[in-house]
């Protein structure tokens, strides 16, 4: 007996789609990063299946969260200023189309320098949660235990201008310095 090539698709496809956590599960994963507060505020991006991001949930806050992918080795979910969306919009489209980093960082430079993009002129907010994928409760989606990281965008800003090492230590330090998408790097 064959099995046409369509069929062996579907077939291999269809515990895939199922490992996607349902929109509940998602949302409530994704905005732990926030505040309780302003969670119920906050517009959730996550996963319909693989691969194919959209909003599970508008939100009416100031943030947007992004949902764990299910295809990735490790659970991590982020929340940030809605103004840094077109920022991370782009840059998921680019490597989407198989840009690596350095590329996707030049195209992106060219857009913010061109204003094609926009990117915003003060500081903004990002927070990380990780965790390995084994420590996620399946009922919930929430990890057991996550790492933070808080990240302040401030464009162009340097190490010198804040007094911060430009390169991972101790403590907080400035990421990509003078670049529009300088950032302060915080773990916690």
């Amino acid at each position: 007996m064959r099995i046409s090539p369509l069929l062996a698709t579907a077939l291999l496809a269809a515990p895939l789609a199922a490992q996607v956590p349902s929109p509940d599960i998602q949302i409530a994963a994704a905005v732990q990063p926030l505040p309780e507060a302003d969670r119920a505020k906050a517009t959730v991006i996550g996963y319909r299946n693989y691969g194919r991001l959209t909003v599970l949930r508008e939100g009416t806050g100031p943030m947007v969260c992004l949902a764990d992918d299910p295809a990735a080795e490790a659970w991590h979910v982020a929340c940030y200023h809605k103004d840094l969306e077109p920022f991370m919009a782009r840059g998921r489209e680019l490597e989407a189309q198989g840009l690596k980093r350095p590329a996707i960082d030049s195209v992106r430079l060219a857009e913010i320098t061109a204003r094609t993009l926009p990117f915003p002129d003060g500081p903004r907010a990002l927070i990380n949660l990780s965790a390995p994928k084994d420590s996620i409760d399946a009922a919930t989606g929430i990890a057991r235990s996550p790492r933070r990281l808080d990240v302040l965008y401030i464009p162009y800003v340097t190490g010198a201008a804040v007094g911060l090492p430009e390169r991972p230590g101790v403590g907080p330090w400035v990421m990509y310095p003078g670049k529009p998408w300088a950032h302060l790097m915080i773990m916690r």
